[in-house]
């Protein structure tokens, strides 16, 4: 039940993490905040397609 997920970052786009979730479980896009190398701070990363 577990796919595999590309987080990209909200504020440059650069797809920079890729994570697994549990659809059953969150339906919804996950969001988390995760450092960004291009700006070199944390952001806001959400899940892509």
């Amino acid at each position: 039940m577990r796919v595999n997920i590309t987080l990209a970052c909200t504020e440059t786009g650069d797809r920079n993490y890729i994570t697994t979730k549990n659809k059953r479980k969150n339906p919804e896009r996950l969001e988390l905040s995760k450092y960004s190398p291009r700006l070199g701070k944390h952001t806001l990363h959400r899940e892509t397609k």
